[in-house]
């Protein structure tokens, strides 16, 4: 039986900064933004969007009353909870309007989550063939204000629906991953904004993707022209690129360059949003599926999935065909009916984070969004459809 990816919807709020003009407001070279970390843009997150309204709006995007009469699987993938003990998915499932006879939990480990959530929902698949699952990844990309690690912020989300028979992406049985406990990134429970050692961190993710990689390789026979495509998890699409560099040392470089083009097919909406933390990587397979003009049904894709403290996993999916008509061809309009607010303004709807210590209300009429945060009352976030 075939499992896998059946549909991806993203989403991201209607605001974003430039990178170049942040660059500037911050005394640094452009480039450094632009090409250093491989950004141009960043979401903006409003006071009145959470790892919530973030997921629900991206899951709304793709599915069906169908879809929602067969899904018993609800996993939130996070590290920007709301609460302690209530999980996020809880709250989704019911804003969605999802059976009450459903499974809803949250997933942690830093940026890897969505791909554990992945995969624990291949396998209730596997046992529960005519149902479906919703995996999402959804996150706020926080690091403080004139931060080093500020330009890679952003925020989103991604959904996933996992069926049998997918339209998009089946997944291989395959995998291969590595976990060790390293502090290069995390989020004290009395913080906003997350801790890194950037330097480190970027170490520690290749060291992650050379092993379980070639772990991977090593376990299924394959080499590296067996995949038509190499997608990475991108906190900053700069990374992903030192990624790919290390899978191609020694490489014909006429072999190469299809993977360096299709990287960058992969790393269009990253690169305009900045980092989804959970999502980054599903944010590049749709990037790739939407704006590639050489995949096709049948080729094999590679994935690797990091997250920080540390998680790695390598695993492969399959095109499906006419995987392309599945797509829904939104993500690009979106990104582009964006407004774009001064560094000012970013820094003041950076600064009003909602907090959950006293009653507050939102204005919820600049917000486009289907779904939105209204505001706290009693410690009870106040959700709305409109």
């Amino acid at each position: 039986m075939k499992i896998g990816i059946d549909k991806i919807g993203f989403f991201t709020p209607h605001m974003y900064v430039d990178m170049a003009k942040l660059a500037q407001a911050r005394n640094e070279d452009p480039n450094k933004y632009l090409i250093g970390i491989g950004q141009n843009k960043m979401a903006v997150i409003p006071p009145t969007q959470d790892a919530v309204t973030l997921a629900a709006n991206a899951a709304a995007k793709v599915l069906t009353v169908e879809d929602k009469e067969a899904i018993d699987l609800v996993i939130v993938a996070t590290e920007s909870g709301v609460d302690n003990s209530k999980s996020t998915a809880a709250y989704v499932s019911e804003l969605l309007g999802l059976s009450h006879e459903i499974r809803t939990i949250e997933l942690k480990q830093a940026c890897y989550a969505a791909t554990a959530g992945l995969q624990l929902a291949k396998g209730h698949i596997a046992l529960a063939p005519d149902k479906k699952a919703l995996v999402i990844g959804s996150d706020i990309a926080r690091y403080g204000l004139k931060t080093p690690g500020e330009p890679t912020q952003g925020g989103g989300a991604v959904a996933m629906l996992v069926s049998k028979d997918p339209k998009l992406v089946t997944l291989e049985a395959e995998s291969a991953y590595y976990a060790k406990d390293v502090m290069d990134f995390w989020r004290p429970l009395s913080q906003t904004e997350a801790k890194v050692d950037g330097k480190f961190s970027a170490n520690i993710y290749l060291e992650f993707f050379e092993k379980v990689y070639q772990d991977y390789l090593a376990k299924t026979g394959l080499k590296l022209t067996d995949f038509s495509a190499l997608l990475f998890h991108l906190p900053y699409t700069k990374q992903g690129l030192k990624g790919l560099r290390k899978a191609l040392e020694g490489v014909d470089p006429t072999i190469a360059s299809h993977y360096y083009n299709e990287f960058e097919a992969s790393r269009k909406y990253n690169m305009a949003t900045g980092n989804l933390y959970t999502g980054s990587l599903y944010l590049s397979l749709l990037s790739l599926l939407e704006n590639t003009d050489t995949l096709k049904a049948g080729d094999r894709l590679g994935l690797f999935s990091y997250g920080s403290g540390a998680q790695g996993e390598f695993f492969s999916g399959r095109l499906q065909p006419n995987y392309k008509e599945a797509l829904t061809y939104q993500t690009s309009e979106m990104l582009e009916m964006r407004t774009e607010v001064s560094v000012a303004e970013y820094e003041q709807i950076f600064s009003a984070i909602l907090t959950d210590d006293h009653d507050r209300k939102l204005d919820i009429s600049k917000d486009p969004a289907q779904f939105v945060l209204a505001g706290i009352k009693d410690f009870k976030r106040q959700y709305l459809k409109k």
